[in-house]
């Protein structure tokens, strides 16, 4: 990693790369919100013949969207992000000349996802605009993650009734039978799944180990806008080789977007 022009030339950043390079992240050195693999498993629950208008809630600096991109030649990705900070970050993102293959295809828009009617119509997210929306919304109780920073806590602290809001939102702005997939901690399961209720169906439940003998620590929900099926349980991910911190070789498949979560 090599220091690049950043937003504000004084802020401490990385040059991060992904996919094997075939994408960079410009991110804060510290605080706030750095992308690891829960962005790239989101991105990866993405199918890979997806070729439309993918909308990125949360964005930060684009890692997910950049992620669904590198993989689905056909698709083009909306960066939503609230915070200025970090919009500024995914502008000097798709600047970084690394991802002139993929910063065609990409747009950023400042906006509260969580925003309503016509004044989230006002911002930027029209009804039925997209085919699909990823999201990777802050799912950490208070308790869990206490810091003295605020753009942190924001990308890392749970709001009462975030998911509900947020997946109003992604049912506002999809297209009928568009796609929807959330990244969360195996305990908003019943919450995420309350929210979902009336507005996706479909559901496929995919549960991330880092070992076969370690609980879950991760869940990824796929579902489709006004489908009627029920919920199917996936079989799991395992991260990592048993005794070992290395890989499994199909995980580090998905996390290089060499393949898509759900096999598809």
């Amino acid at each position: 990693m090599t220091a690049q022009a950043a937003p504000d030339k004084a802020t401490r950043h990385t040059v991060d790369a992904f996919h094997r390079g075939r994408f960079v992240l410009v991110q804060p050195a510290r605080g706030a919100h750095r992308a690891g693999m829960d962005a790239m498993m989101l991105g990866a629950s993405v199918p890979s013949a997806f070729a439309g208008r993918l909308a990125d809630f949360g964005a930060g600096a684009g890692a997910a969207g950049l992620a669904v991109l590198s993989r689905c030649a056909g698709a083009k990705a909306v960066l939503v992000e609230r915070a200025p900070e970090m919009v500024a970050f995914a502008q000097a993102t798709l600047a970084h000349p690394d991802n002139a293959p993929l910063a065609g295809r990409a747009e950023i828009l400042q906006a509260d996802v969580a925003l309503t009617g016509t004044a989230r119509q006002a911002a930027g997210l029209a009804d039925n605009s997209f085919d699909f929306v990823i999201m990777n919304p802050p799912f950490n109780a208070g308790a869990d993650r206490a810091t003295p920073d605020e753009l942190k806590r924001q990308a890392h602290v749970m709001e009462d009734g975030l998911f509900e809001s947020w997946l109003r939102s992604a049912a506002a702005v999809t297209r009928p039978r568009g796609g929807v997939s959330v990244i969360a901690r195996p305990e908003s399961l019943p919450i995420l799944l309350d929210a979902l209720r009336g507005r996706f169906g479909n559901a496929e439940l995919m549960a991330i180990h880092p070992r076969e003998d370690a609980a879950a620590i991760r869940i990824v929900v796929r579902a489709v806008r006004g489908g009627r099926g029920k919920l199917v349980m996936r079989p799991p991910l395992v991260l990592h080789e048993t005794g070992s911190d290395r890989f499994r070789q199909n995980t580090d498949s998905i996390n290089n977007g060499l393949a898509s979560l759900f096999g598809d």
